[in-house]
């Protein structure tokens, strides 16, 4: 059966892979990106059933028109990936005075997947792009009072998402779809992997495939809550934080509070 797949950050990389991989499977894909040129060359180079949105996932109010803009014209989104991400960028910090890779990469996807929730059925899969980088998250980052450097940030930020999805899958429980955090794999062949550390990167196939099984296989069917190790090829656990339901419950209490602030 086809399914209706949303994947952030479809423009290039891993997240265009996995876009293509989908379309030709017969999936309907909808595609994000911050550029309109690039998400016209996107579907032009994937034809098919798909759809482009853009928005600047820095900013809540692009989120917001993102989410109702999918919903405006799909009844139902079978799977989302939050696939989008940031490491290197020229201002880490925003005009409100956060860390743009803790919005980019935690928070707008933590919206995103809040905002969509309605239009997910209960059979349905949220699959978080994580990361074998996780650092203990500091509670300033979500305050504005921290500020760290490039590869800190993006290791707190993909332990901040991993420690969501393990708190909202414990609250939707059976009631919602399954909430699975990934690591693709270590090092693969994206722009962000050679703006970072300036190496080509290993296949892409190998991440794309993941996330493709963890949207559609059996074998991610009763994942919710659990965190899938690419590098190792199983299911594992995350950063020791993640494994605490109160450190989970103080970090998505954080995001709520600065989404307060950044919507206000």
């Amino acid at each position: 059966m086809n399914k209706t797949i949303l994947i952030t950050g479809s423009t290039d990389g891993i997240g265009l892979l996995t876009a293509k991989k989908l379309a030709a499977m017969g999936h309907k894909v909808l595609l994000h990106g911050r550029s309109k040129q690039k998400l016209e060359a996107a579907l032009a180079d994937i034809g098919g059933a798909t759809e482009a949105f853009v928005a600047d996932l820095s900013k809540m109010e692009d989120v917001e028109a993102l989410a109702k803009a999918v919903i405006a014209s799909n009844e139902t989104l079978d799977v989302l990936i939050n696939n989008a991400g940031v490491f290197k960028v020229p201002d880490a910090v925003t005009e409100n005075g956060f860390d743009l890779r803790i919005i980019v990469n935690t928070v707008a996807p933590y919206l995103l997947t809040k905002l969509l929730l309605p239009i997910i059925p209960s059979e349905g899969r949220v699959v978080n792009l994580s990361s074998a980088a996780q650092a203990s998250v500091d509670p300033d980052v979500f305050t504005g009072k921290a500020f760290l450097g490039d590869s800190e940030a993006y290791a707190q930020s993909k332990l901040g998402l991993t420690m969501w999805s393990m708190h909202l899958a414990e609250t939707l429980s059976k009631n919602g779809p399954a909430i699975i955090a990934v690591n693709p794999s270590s090092f693969l062949a994206s722009k962000m992997v050679k703006e970072a550390y300036g190496v080509k990167g290993n296949d892409l196939n190998v991440g794309a495939d993941i996330l493709i099984s963890a949207a559609l296989s059996e074998e991610f069917a009763d994942a919710s809550g659990r965190y899938f190790d690419n590098d190792q090829g199983r299911f594992a656990n995350p950063h020791h934080d993640a494994l605490d339901a109160r450190k989970n419950e103080r970090v998505v209490a954080s995001i709520e509070a600065m989404l307060t602030r950044l919507l206000a």
